[in-house]
């Protein structure tokens, strides 16, 4: 019986195959949960919690800026848009507001080709 393999492979050479891979895929999506419980009470990870936010985003922002070099609008009008974004976000402290006011006058900037 080939079960609709190709000639030369048995079921158990593809259980061979097959089993190690699961358990592998399982034990790699069980381990970030066994090392959260491991390392809940870490001084570092803590750390890592509060200061890893701001540091993607000023990762983002600064990526998101230099990539504007041969856009429409160039850098100018993502510095201007962000710092609208900045101060609006300063004065409300809504960031739902500060978001959408942001692409508002990035999309205003660029479409006026700042």
């Amino acid at each position: 019986m080939s079960a609709g393999l190709p000639e030369g492979i048995s079921l158990a050479d593809v259980a061979a195959v097959l089993v190690p891979v699961a358990l592998v895929t399982v034990l790699l999506r069980q381990f970030p949960y066994s090392a959260k419980r491991m390392l809940r009470r870490s001084h570092v990870m803590g750390t890592l919690g509060m200061t890893m936010p701001v540091g993607v985003m000023v990762v983002l922002v600064v990526y998101t800026i230099a990539g504007q070099a041969h856009a429409p609008g160039g850098v100018g009008a993502a510095l201007l848009a962000g710092a609208l974004t900045l101060g609006l976000h300063v004065w409300r402290r809504r960031a739902g507001l500060s978001i959408l006011a942001d692409t508002a006058a990035y999309m205003i900037l660029v479409n006026a080709v700042f």
